[in-house]
């Protein structure tokens, strides 16, 4: 709870900016420079959404074969040994 409350009152004292003698909350969009000309449009990174694909099928891939060779490995050594006793109930 405590840690929740710093983390909501940082941001509000970092923004806080002595003017005139007074503190006062300073927020600045970063669209502009300090001089208020308008900043250039970022750099926009291509195929990026490719990259998010090609990233999320490589983890699936990764992941789906430790769990089938970690699988085959407890059958073998006979720590986990699916039963045939739930198919039984279906007569």
């Amino acid at each position: 709870m405590a840690l929740q409350r710093t983390s909501v009152l940082y941001p509000t004292a970092a923004n806080l900016r002595k003017v005139n003698g007074e503190m006062k909350l300073h927020f600045r969009l970063r669209t502009t420079t300090p001089s208020g000309a308008i900043l250039p449009e970022p750099k926009r990174t291509r195929f990026g959404f490719l990259g998010v694909i090609c990233s999320v099928m490589t983890g699936l891939v990764i992941g789906a074969t430790l769990s089938k060779m970690m699988a085959n490995f407890l059958e073998e050594k006979e720590l986990f040994v699916p039963s045939d006793d739930d198919d039984d109930d279906d007569d």
